[in-house]
């Protein structure tokens, strides 16, 4: 079963588009929340993920962190197990 996966972004960061692409292409459904369109949860992020930057991912209640994280953990072949709740 699939876990939930949350990308906190902004319109023109290009990690951004980039860790959506790559959920993408693994048929991965996210949620995207938009800080620039939702700026008064900008602090909440910060707060929890202890980062100034977008993306921050959540898979579950994984904080994954940013793209390049998300990235690393595809090529280290962990990110699929951790999208499946494995």
């Amino acid at each position: 079963m699939a876990v939930p996966v949350v990308v906190y972004s902004t319109t023109i960061c290009p990690y951004c588009v980039r860790a959506k692409q790559l959920l993408k292409q693994k048929g991965v459904d996210y949620e995207d929340i938009n800080l620039d369109k939702r700026p008064e949860l900008r602090n909440d992020v910060m707060k929890r993920s202890g980062r100034r930057t977008v993306p921050q991912i959540w898979v579950g209640e994984t904080h994954v962190g940013g793209f390049d994280e998300l990235w690393a953990l595809d090529r280290a072949g962990k990110l699929d197990s951790l999208l499946q709740g494995a």
